[in-house]
């Protein structure tokens, strides 16, 4: 097995399914899928591990699914978070710049950023996510700030948080996997990246990711996140309605869901009649179509009430140009858009990972179940591009001038290797400096030794 290639690796943990996917970017900027692994979780309940070695266990098979396929030793993943401990809120942050003659820069948004974080929150909770709104210089609203005069800085934040506990427990589970954890992502974000165009997000639209154990909603608008919520009911919310309503066992509900459920009365079959067999030694037991559709109607019709609170309560129910995209399992009952639509009022589809797709596996990636592990793979992706774009950066910066690039092999003829890392290390040590300003003082100063000379 190879780890040379340009690859990434997305974990999704549900309620329903633990799914692996590796993938890399072809010439194209499509994906290419190189491996699936998909694992029956059942040691997550509603976004939430409740039983690290189950979760463990299910980690692995999943990941040794993926690695088969692809021919690659997985070891770097980024996973995802949801779950009904997840909550989120609007931050307004300031600072005061010492004056305006300098410019806004880079790090002036860094620290605006670092002041957000240190907002006080409920016992027992972390920031997962700082997201920037908008920017304030000297009560001048803009999205990009840099470059701009100003003393007093402000930034609006859309900051989420979650449980330390079920954080923990997450890194833990990926960690016992033998696993090395290169970004947690808040779902719904990673739901986005996969199904949502730019244009959706610029215009306004709502993200709803019916899950397995949880409904994932967010709003976006003029390119930003805007508002999160997590609702705590899902697909197996509606299995357990069918199982109970219908008395029949859980799997048969499950199937019946997939294979029959319809999201309205309207829509279904009016003289369809479903057989299920029945326990040892008694008679099969009849279920009309129309009473399963009830039965769904019912439960989804709460979820997509909570969706239409979370609208209202966002402030953006009257920019939501783009309507509703509805994503995860759940969007897969049958007239799903038109249902919707009629409750919502809002245009809406159902959405996929398509376009995003080039070669490899993608057959098996292509249903809206897979757009959380899908996004996850984007957003490592775009991750690896910002990390290598950073270096390359600093890179130019570090040979700009003709100093600078005989750092080649102009730098050993002065001393031996370990003399010159010792100096380095002395510079970084010196008055805080920073690594690079460290080597940078002890080039100057072989540059202007008379016993550094070039080849």
């Amino acid at each position: 097995m190879s780890e040379e290639r340009n690859y990434v690796v997305g974990l999704d943990i549900g309620t329903t399914k633990i799914c692996v996917i590796v993938g890399e970017k072809n010439e194209f900027g499509k994906i290419n899928i190189l491996g699936v692994g998909k694992e029956e979780s059942t040691g997550v309940n509603r976004g939430v591990v409740n039983n690290i070695q189950k979760t463990r266990d299910a980690i692995v098979r999943a990941v040794k699914t993926a690695s088969d396929q692809s021919g690659i030793l997985i070891k770097h993943v980024h996973v995802g978070i949801a779950g009904q401990h997840i909550h989120s809120q609007q931050q307004k942050t300031a600072i005061v710049r010492p004056n305006d003659k300098d410019n806004i820069n880079q790090s002036d948004i860094d620290r605006l950023m670092e002041e957000t974080k240190k907002l006080a929150l409920e016992p027992n909770e972390q920031i997962i996510h700082v997201i920037a709104q908008e920017f304030m210089a000297d009560k001048n609203v803009t999205k990009d700030p840099i470059g701009m005069p100003g003393v007093r800085f402000e930034g609006n934040f859309h900051v989420v948080s979650g449980n330390v506990t079920a954080i923990a427990n997450i890194r833990k589970c990926v960690e016992d996997a033998g696993l090395i954890i290169d970004g947690i992502h808040l779902e719904p974000i990673a739901s986005s990246e996969a199904v949502l165009s730019d244009d959706e997000k610029e215009a306004g639209v709502v993200l709803v990711d019916i899950g397995g154990g949880t409904t994932d909603i967010a709003i976006f608008h003029d390119g930003l996140l805007r508002h999160t919520h997590v609702h705590p009911f899902g697909g197996n919310s509606i299995t357990d309605d069918i199982k109970n309503g219908c008395s029949i066992l859980q799997k048969q509900a499950e199937l019946l869901k997939v294979l029959h459920g319809h999201s309205s009365a309207s829509f279904a079959p009016k003289s369809e009649i479903l057989q299920i067999n029945g326990f040892k030694e008694r008679s099969p037991k009849k279920i009309h179509t129309t009473v399963l559709a009830k039965i769904i109607e019912c439960r989804l019709l709460e979820i997509f009430e909570a969706v239409v609170y979370q609208i209202k309560s966002s402030g953006y129910e009257h920019k939501l140009a783009a309507g509703i995209v509805v994503t995860g399992g759940g969007s897969l009952l049958k007239f799903m858009k038109q249902f919707v639509e009629y409750v919502t009022r809002l245009d809406a589809r159902v959405g996929s990972a398509n376009e995003h797709l080039g070669a490899g596996m993608t057959d098996e990636v292509k249903s809206p179940l897979y757009a959380t592990g899908v996004g996850l793979l984007m957003l490592g992706l775009e991750s690896n591009l910002h990390i290598r774009n950073n270096n390359q950066k600093q890179e130019n910066e570090f040979v700009m001038d003709k100093k600078d690039a005989k750092i080649g092999p102009k730098l050993w003829p002065f001393g031996s290797k370990e003399k010159v890392e010792d100096k380095v290390e002395t510079e970084h040590k010196k008055d805080g400096k920073s690594k690079l300003d460290g080597i940078k003082d002890v080039l100057n100063g072989l540059w202007s030794d008379p016993n550094f000379t070039d080849y």
